[in-house]
This record gives structure tokens, C-alpha cells and sequence, in this order.
């Protein structure tokens, strides 16, 4: 276990430029044997984006919630290569037997088995648990963030009592957000009297559940760039105690993530062809167009993971001024990490590394390559090195302690 401050190996910026290509290539080499469809295995899209993501969220469990707990005592590496091989023994577990052979008893869309006995794709229920964790993507790491870890703490709970309790105060969360959010949509897809349809098709012009992933993962972006760059800013302006502080802070990140899919929408078309728009209208009239948007709109909250993780977890938070934290370092690093992102969304769509990069088989022609939402899917690939690094790792090899 660490027991000194961490400082950066070889200074600052040259850790961060080496982390940050180590990270790249990891995530690229994985990608090429697992997803990319010129590879060993080829699995495109499905089903490594249900692992990949469900990896992310029980990884959050291990850290956030667990402290680590039992193996935080160990020294690296073993101790992020023994929470590593326990995060894909528990995905697993979750994936086939809570889901696929529990959950999935009452709900057939959460079983890939179940939606097979009667004959139905079982990537339906890839899909259903991929929302489920997109939804705790904000649910779960909001009780640590927002809220502080309340009622949880402040309390003398010790591992892994804490960090159940906060596992089963967040699930309660997610389960009422994935009712509300993620349900109806299965109700469309199987029009059966038992589940709702989308109560949002009148309010976000499709009632695909892409309306929820446009600004969702906004919600998701704000979150977690809080914990980030923006070092707990603006919401540290919040003098009331929990949980009303945490209530307000959830409030205001909602209407600021809608907003921002708002924006979004409304520039995707000063760079995306109007081919695009003509092939999505000419295939499923203008809800399709509407559909696209949201997603894309996603898609571009995704671009910005990487450069506020990476900034924040191993180039220290840099902004050549003293105080790290003040408002003009924050407005610096955010204005970066926007460059940034669209610098990122420039070599994936207009370089074509999704293309040749990746591998995706549609992205040949131009005005072809926007509409499938696969650089949301690369986005969170690629964070997972980075993730597990710091989890897991405690940033081991990048990182000494002082």
C-alpha cells in the first residue's frame, strides 16, 4: 500500500506525453485482437462493449466503493494485477448469473438465454445491460462525488461494510433511473402491456432511446470533469450540507447536460454532410434524423473523457499558474479540454481512424461514417487503460512515491 505522496517519474509534461501514448497503444492493440473485424477474433461491436463497459462499472465498485478492499494492503503491481482478474471474474458473474440467470427470470430482456427461447436476438439484452451501466455510470459515482458519500459518511463503518452500504444506497438509485429511463424502451421494441413505451418520444422527437444517451452521458461528462480538471468546481460554491448540496448539484448537472445536448445538436450539421441526413431521412423518415442527433450528440461528450482524465490523472492538472485552483485555471482547463476534443473528433471522423484505425467496416465513405455511434464505443476503450492505472495500479510504472 502506497504510503507517501505520488510524484511523476520522469517530471512533468514528459509522464504525461508517455502515459498518455503507453494508454493509446494498449487500448489500440486490444481493440485489433478483440473488436477489430480484421482481427483474431473480430467481435464488432458486440458482445466486448457489454464487458468492456460492465469492466468500467464494477471497477468503480471495487475503488470508489470498496477502497480497494481486501487486497489494499498488497504492493504493485500485484495488487492491480489481483483486483484486475477479480473485476473480470465479478463481471462475469454479474453479466451471466445476475443478469442473463437471475434478473433475466422476470425480465426477458435482461437474458440472453431467455430472449433466445423465444426467438429473439439475445444482443437485445447485450444492449439492455449496456443501458443498465450507462445509467450507473452517473448513478453510482454521483453518492461519491456529489453527495460526498452520504449517509454513508461520516460514519466509523469499516471494508467492506462501507462499501456495501453505498453499493445498495446507489443500486436503489439506478434501479428507479433505469425503470424511468431505460424500460420504456424495451416496452416499444416488445409491445407488451406489461412495460410502458417511451414517454419521451413527444419531448426529444424519437422515442429511441438514444434521446437518453444524448444527454446522459453529458450528465456523465459534467460528473466526472468535476472530479477532474475542474478540481469539485463550481459546485465547492455550495455551502449547504448534505443532502442538499448533493441534491442541487444533481439538479443543476441534469439541466446543464440537456443543455449542452441542445448545443450539440444544433452545430452536428455545420460539419456533418447532408448526405448523411439524406441517406437517415431516406431510410426512416425525420425521427431518424432526430435519433442520429442525440446519439451524436453523445458521441461528442464522449471526445472529452480522455482529454479531462488524462489531463487531470497524469499531467497533474498543469496549467502554468500557481494556484491550481482558481477560476482561471479552471476556465483555462476547460477551455483545453474542448480543443482538445475536437481535436480528437477531427483524427477519428475526418482522419478515418475509425477506418483504418479500428477497422469500422462503414466508415470507407464519408458520409457514411457518422450515424453508428462507434466512437463512443472506442472513447471508453480507450479509458479503460487509464482507468485501471489509477484504480488498480495506483499509476504504477508512471508514478513513485516521494
Amino acid at each position: 500500500m502506497a504510503t507517501g505522496e505520488l510524484k511523476p517519474r520522469w517530471g512533468q509534461p514528459l509522464t504525461g506525453i508517455i502515459s498518455f501514448i503507453v494508454f493509446f497503444l494498449i487500448a489500440w492493440g486490444t481493440w485489433y485482437i478483440l473488436s477489430d473485424p480484421r482481427g483474431p477474433v473480430g467481435w464488432f461491436p458486440y458482445p466486448f462493449v457489454m464487458f468492456l463497459a460492465m469492466m468500467i462499472l464494477v471497477g468503480l465498485w471495487q475503488h470508489m466503493f470498496l477502497g480497494d478492499w481486501p487486497v489494499q494492503n498488497l504492493g504493485q503491481p500485484m495488487r492491480g494485477i489481483v483486483q484486475t482478474i477479480m473485476n473480470v471474474a465479478i463481471v462475469w458473474f454479474v453479466i451471466d448469473i445476475v443478469f442473463y440467470r437471475i434478473l433475466g427470470l422476470g425480465f426477458n430482456f435482461l437474458s440472453y438465454y431467455g430472449l433466445d427461447a423465444i426467438g429473439k436476438p439475445g444482443k437485445l439484452a447485450q444492449v439492455a445491460i449496456v443501458c443498465f451501466v450507462l445509467i450507473g455510470f452517473y448513478t453510482y459515482p454521483v453518492v461519491t462525488i456529489f453527495f460526498e458519500k452520504w449517509p454513508v459518511r461520516p460514519s466509523d463503518l469499516k471494508q467492506p461494510a462501507a462499501g456495501v452500504a453505498e453499493f445498495g444506497w446507489a443500486s436503489v438509485i439506478t434501479l428507479f433511473a433505469y425503470t424511468i429511463l431505460i424500460v420504456p424502451f424495451f416496452g416499444l421494441i416488445f409491445k407488451s402491456p406489461a412495460l410502458s413505451t417511451p414517454w419521451w418520444a413527444g419531448i426529444g422527437g424519437t422515442p429511441h432511446v438514444h434521446w437518453v444517451f444524448g444527454w446522459w452521458e453529458w450528465a456523465i461528462v459534467i460528473l466526472f470533469i468535476t472530479a477532474n480538471v475542474w478540481r469539485m468546481k463550481p459546485w465547492s460554491i455550495i455551502t449547504l450540507p448534505q443532502p442538499w448540496k448533493g441534491i442541487i448539484s444533481v439538479i443543476l448537472s441534469f439541466i446543464g447536460a440537456y443543455i449542452l445536448a441542445l448545443i450539440s445538436m444544433k452545430i452536428i450539421p455545420l460539419w456533418v454532410p447532408e448526405e448523411t441526413f439524406h441517406h437517415l431521412h431516406e431510410a426512416k423518415g425525420a425521427g431518424e434524423v432526430t435519433r442520429f442527433l442525440w446519439l451524436h450528440s453523445a458521441e461528442i461528450a464522449g471526445f472529452t473523457l480522455i482529454p479531462f482524465l488524462i489531463w487531470h490523472h497524469y499531467f497533474d492538472d498543469c496549467c502554468g499558474m500557481q494556484d491550481k485552483d482558481s477560476w482561471g485555471a479552471f476556465w483555462l482547463r476547460t477551455i483545453g479540454v474542448l480543443i482538445l476534443t475536437a481535436i480528437s473528433y477531427w483524427f477519428f471522423y475526418y482522419a478515418n481512424f475509425g477506418f483504418w484505425g479500428l477497422g469500422n467496416p462503414h466508415m470507407a465513405e464519408f458520409s457514411h461514417r457518422f450515424p453508428n455511434g462507434e466512437s463512443l464505443l472506442w472513447n471508453f476503450w480507450w479509458i479503460i487503460p487509464l482507468l485501471w492505472n489509477e484504480w488498480f495500479f495506483h499509476k504504477w510504472p508512471f508514478y513513485v512515491e516521494e
